[in-house]
């Protein structure tokens, strides 16, 4: 089942993201699972929209290859808050693709 995951992180900064998109490499090497990833920064640091096929896709993109590298390379100390339910219904517009 399909779930939509919210994530919030602190501390991850624009430049921690950008080296962990850049290390991780999501954008070129696809995660399985993976339809849509959106992110953002406010006040409150690092925000992410994902849509998932599955909850056990998801998380094992994070064990195997976001926290390696977040956690592990470049060193972020505490967690991200994290919220997912099962997707209720996804939209796409006629003429919209995926891309950056």
């Amino acid at each position: 089942m399909a779930i939509a995951v919210n994530i919030a992180w602190p501390g991850i900064t624009p430049e921690v993201y950008e080296a962990a998109r850049d290390r991780v490499g999501w954008e070129t090497d696809v995660p399985d699972g993976l339809v849509l990833h959106g992110s953002w920064f406010d006040d409150g640091g690092f925000h992410a929209f994902d849509i998932w096929e599955s909850e056990g896709q998801f998380a094992q993109f994070i064990a195997g290859r976001i926290e390696p590298v977040i956690k592990g390379e470049l060193g972020v100390q505490g967690d991200p808050q994290v919220t997912a339910a099962p997707l209720h219904r996804r939209f796409v517009p006629p003429g919209v693709s995926g891309a950056a």
